[in-house]
């Protein structure tokens, strides 16, 4: 038989070029990025054992299973930290890749994307990279775009299964309502516009506003009545007593059984996506688009939990009921030397008058909460892996401790917002089918960052993040800090805005310091009122981690520790004020078109990841 050399050449080229492409495509993982929220470091067994070599948390039982297993499977990163203790700025940061004195994000303040600081977020550069993109839950960024001269929602992921739509089709045990007007058929004396609910297993609505049962006399006692049948602890103070109608629930029982919940809702659609290939499916009356299989899919499950309303379902509850825990307590000597700004968000959320009942059902609720969700987050991920085991595609699941954490009466308060170390300390565990990158079991000691979530995820999906093109991007990639490629980081920085008041924090092994970054939050305005003020009105707080992990003595003005304040503030002020720190006044509310951007960089460079302290 003759062969004709050319031909095979050319097929044989052919071949390899297919195989190539085909390769190339299939380097291309699937992203499944899951974010809890409020979520404490302690309440995740493994996380414990790292850090203090047992698997209660300081105050007592916790359980995680799933979570403890992914980070089997995978690497943690187990001293990252968020760059604001808030919803809204943390997500930003994540989403962003970037810190909030570069971003111009610092609290919940809506914003846009049409400044000359504003450059692609995390969904978009996975788009541009042939991802199907996809949000299920929680999202918390509020961005916008300006069209037309007005502040328009933008489409960050191509299907977005929103909390909000799932909570308007009911399909949660608590939510808004977004009109009301009647109840059981009897007609309201005036509509109420997002009004809060809790939803019972058997499907019946129960509000609770003072506004509504006044107007409404035939309603009076609905909201105790659930207020009572739930078992609720509502948030209050010394000043604002609890009620059936005070906001914010820190404890109780969930009005409906486990998946049946908001977050297993989230769950149940998640699947229903990756059941539904190259189809529609509905949930409730919304349709939305099934999963593509001819592209890759990065994915963001945002859950609520442990989040208020902590409603934990009954057997969890029940479980968590038969431990006691140890009660953190607001000493006198703490308090005396807080500083103003922190003192100020302690009063915000004050328990520590709470009885001590109180703060035993808020600890148990919450830590029953949390190993719920536990199990919800075991079952989105095994879903993910066993669907793309199944089409033979690799996959990336990046796992992230909440948005910030949440105090259970540490500092004499319930709530975030804070530079405490419950507050910031959020690690990361990622376990992908490339083990190379993420070695199974493997325990990162080095600093890590929520700016690290969008270079690591983008980098992943082929795109090389050292090009101009992702200059912008402040956080490193984790498969460098695993491997040691990446720069060994002395130190983690923050600030956030909101509750406290514009604050900054830097933290490095041995010490976290803070302080006052602003007089007020007028945007672009007396931007170096820092780097002028006297010591005494920074609002500072220093503490020693190594002496006192709990930060509970303020050394700010301690003599012996003088020098090394004056670095830390020297540092952290060069860096948040002066290394390209951004700000933008947006507008009020949702009205988010402003675009000027005021500019402060009086020293470039600052931000080196290096930091030597002379003692």
């Amino acid at each position: 038989m003759k062969i004709n050399y050319k031909v095979f050449v050319l097929l044989s080229a052919v071949l390899l070029t297919s195989k190539l492409v085909i390769a190339q495509k299939q380097q291309q993982p699937n992203v499944l990025w899951v974010l809890t929220d409020d979520h404490r470091y302690d309440a995740i067994s493994s996380f414990n054992k790292i850090l203090t070599g047992k698997e209660e948390s300081e105050l007592g039982y916790v359980e995680s299973p799933n979570i403890d297993r992914l980070g089997t499977m995978g690497t943690t990163f187990i001293n990252t930290y968020c760059q604001a203790s808030g919803c809204a700025p943390s997500r930003a940061s994540m989403h962003y890749g970037r810190y909030p004195f570069r971003s111009g994000v610092y609290e919940f303040e809506y914003h846009n994307n049409n400044t000359e600081n504003s450059y692609p977020h995390l969904p978009e550069q996975m788009e541009k990279m042939g991802y199907q993109t996809v949000h299920v839950g929680k999202l918390g960024v509020r961005l916008r775009t300006i069209k037309n001269g007005k502040a328009v929602a933008p489409e960050m992921y191509q299907t977005d299964i929103s909390s909000i739509l799932l909570s308007y089709e009911g399909m949660a045990e608590w939510g808004k309502m977004g009109l009301l007007k009647e109840i059981d058929g009897q007609k309201l004396v005036k509509p109420f516009k997002n009004i809060k609910y809790l939803k019972t297993e058997d499907g019946k609505y129960h509000y609770f506003s003072k506004e509504l049962e006044e107007q409404n006399p035939q309603f009076a006692g609905m909201a105790k009545a659930i207020y009572d049948k739930l078992d609720l602890l509502r948030k209050h103070t010394p000043k604002k007593p609890e009620t059936e109608f005070s906001q914010g629930i820190l404890g109780g029982v969930s009005p409906r059984p486990a998946g049946e919940t908001r977050d297993g809702f989230y769950n149940s659609s998640f699947k229903e996506f990756l059941s539904s290939e190259n189809k529609e499916f509905k949930l409730g009356t919304l349709t939305f688009n099934g999963i593509d299989t001819s592209k890759p899919l990065f994915c963001h499950i945002g859950y609520d939990f442990p989040h208020t309303p902590v409603l934990p379902p009954k057997e969890y509850r029940e479980r968590f009921q038969k431990h006691t825990y140890k009660l953190p307590k607001l000493t006198k000597e703490e308090w005396a030397k807080m500083p103003k700004q922190l003192k100020k968000q302690v009063n915000n959320a004050y328990s520590n008058e709470f009885t001590d009942d109180q703060k035993q059902q808020m600890i148990q609720d919450y830590y029953a909460f949390c190993a719920y969700g536990d199990d919800l987050v075991g079952e989105s991920v095994d879903a993910f892996i066993k669907y793309s085991e199944n089409k033979k595609q690799p996959w990336l699941v990046v796992y992230v401790n909440g948005d910030h954490g949440w105090k259970l009466n540490e500092h004499g308060a319930y709530s975030k917002f804070t530079p405490w170390e419950i507050d910031a300390h959020n690690p990361i565990i990622v376990v992908s089918s490339d083990k190379k990158a993420f070695p199974a079991g493997k325990v990162v000691t080095d600093y890590t960052e929520f700016v690290d979530i969008a270079p690591t995820i983008i980098a992943a999906g082929g795109a090389n993040i050292d090009t101009k093109e992702f200059k912008y991007l402040d956080g490193m990639n984790l498969a460098d800090v695993a491997s040691g490629k990446a720069i060994h980081r002395d130190y983690v920085v923050g600030e956030s805005h909101a509750v406290t008041g514009p604050r900054a924090y830097i933290r490095t092994k041995e010490y976290a310091f803070s302080m006052q970054t602003r007089p007020s939050k007028k945007r672009g305005v007396d931007m170096n009122w820092a780097v002028n003020a006297e010591y005494k009105d920074l609002d500072p707080a220093l503490f020693d981690m190594t002496n006192d992990p709990q930060e509970t003595n303020n050394l700010a003005f301690d003599k012996k520790y003088q020098k090394i304040a004056k670095q830390l503030k020297d540092k952290l002020t060069n860096i948040v004020l002066g290394d390209n720190r951004a700000e933008v006044n947006w507008g009020k509310g949702m009205k988010a078109t402003g675009t000027k951007v005021y500019k402060n960089n009086f020293a470039p460079g600052a931000h080196d990841y290096k930091l030597k302290l002379e003692k």
